[in-house]
């Protein structure tokens, strides 16, 4: 059993890429053709995303218990590995493994943990297919399951991933999944048994005065995600969707969502009453749109919008700070939270957008071209008096486009206080990120 790992590695880094050296050349591929016409196929990649940062804390951030105004640290925000294939004409398989968010605050030597792992069997060409297992065929919006090496942006819109690490994986759900396309309709239906929120560090599992997930037996959860594709056809290969296209497609989708669990939040009335229950339901529409608008010099346009409504119960409202990099708060500290967190999910709706363009292919001659962005998100949510406004913009510099990609960003997040009115805004801090992404 000890040679088992070592058997595995030489398979997979010696004999596999001697089997691909042909085909790595044309297309820049890890991927190994099971018969003639390649229709039949194993497929490996990577992807490293490196973070160097500084992050002005919310007030009142400690770090193991000293008080720290602003934070510098570096971190992997993600390692991946896929390996999937088409290995018959009706039967294929995804894995994905790796590592998120490791920080100098984290525990050390952790190990790759698998993201996906799910067989599926095409029973009516293009229109059906249905498959299982731990997977990201998700509702209830576009980036509920982003393609995480093709990000616009510096990272995806978290508050679509709206069960995230509460009863989910990153994402991931044990899920009974249906998938296809009929002409122009792409579609995604999933029947998923949530993870206990016994073993989520996300929050507690007692019922408070707000709604929070509950933490009794689960029942089944219900979610599905729909797209007309008016242009070009995306892949459904994989359940994840692509930021940005890099003039290669010109693609105009329309897309709707939802996500239902019965009894799937609790809170008590009164400090010692009985504990409710009540319905997670999330609903969601969005467009997106990516054009190439010079082919000769490979300019590109992509614009995405999205609205949820949604409802976790009685003033839910969650604080997520993306790979935190502090650990804790004063008595004094905002309602935010430890770090770069701020509510980012809650019971209310909420408002997202992004544009990009893509300059011209030669613009810094052998070191590629850049992609400025600008996104936002606009959320009211029941618990809190004002409005949530968060806005990032950055580059792209894109030296073999997602291969090789330097991204620079600076994310404004506002601050909000609790007093006897509610809780409000009072400021906003920042968080400046340079990303180093490869991968193949």
């Amino acid at each position: 059993m000890p040679r088992l790992p070592v058997r595995i590695y030489f398979i997979f880094f010696f004999i596999f890429p001697l089997g691909l050296s042909a085909q790595q050349k044309e297309t820049s591929e890890l991927k190994y053709a099971l018969n003639e016409d390649g229709s039949q196929y194993v497929k490996l990649t990577f992807l490293n995303q490196i973070w160097v940062r500084n992050t002005w804390n919310n007030p009142g951030t400690t770090v193991d218990g000293y008080l720290e105004d602003q934070t510098f640290d570096i971190g992997l925000r993600r390692t991946r590995i896929q390996l999937f294939g088409q290995l018959t004409d009706k039967v294929f398989f995804y894995t994905q493994f790796g590592t998120n968010n490791l920080t100098y605050l984290g525990e050390r030597k952790q190990g790759l943990f698998f993201h996906d792992a799910l067989g599926e069997i095409a029973l009516w060409d293009e229109k059906l297919s249905i498959g299982t297992g731990l997977t990201g065929w998700n509702g209830v919006s576009r980036y509920s399951s982003p393609s995480v090496g093709s990000i616009l942006s510096l990272d995806a819109p978290l508050y679509q991933q709206t069960t995230n690490d509460v009863t989910d994986q990153f994402l991931r759900k044990y899920s009974i999944y249906a998938k296809g396309k009929f002409n122009r309709l792409d579609y995604r239906m999933a029947l998923s048994k949530p993870m206990a929120v016994s073993q989520s560090s996300v929050q507690g599992n007692i019922p408070g005065l707000v709604a929070t997930f509950a933490g009794s037996p689960a029942g089944l959860q219900l979610h599905g995600y729909y797209m007309y594709q008016f242009l070009d056809q995306e892949s459904n290969t994989t359940p994840y969707n692509a930021g940005s296209y890099l003039g290669k497609k010109h693609v105009f989708n329309i897309g709707a969502g939802f996500l239902y669990q019965n009894q799937a939040m609790w809170h008590l009335e009164q400090t010692g009453g009985p504990t409710i229950y009540s319905d997670l339901a999330l609903l969601s529409v969005d467009v997106f749109y990516d054009k190439p608008l010079n082919r000769s010099e490979n300019t590109a346009l992509t614009l995405y919008g999205a609205f949820h409504s949604n409802d976790y119960g009685k003033n839910y409202i969650r604080n997520l700070g993306v790979m935190n990099p502090t650990n804790g708060t004063t008595a004094q500290a905002s309602f935010n939270g430890p770090g770069n967190a701020f509510p980012m999910m809650g019971t209310g709706n909420s408002f997202y957008g992004q544009v990009g363009y893509l300059m011209k292919k030669d613009l810094l001659g052998s070191w590629g071209t850049l992609q400025p962005f600008v996104t936002s998100q606009i959320s009211k949510f029941d618990l809190l008096e004002d409005r949530i406004i968060t806005y990032e913009y950055g580059f792209n510099w894109l030296i073999n486009e997602n291969q090789t990609k330097l991204s620079l960003n600076y994310q404004s997040r506002p601050i909000f206080l609790e007093s006897q009115e509610g809780i409000s805004s009072s400021d906003r801090k920042g968080m400046l990120v340079f990303q180093f992404q490869i991968s193949i």
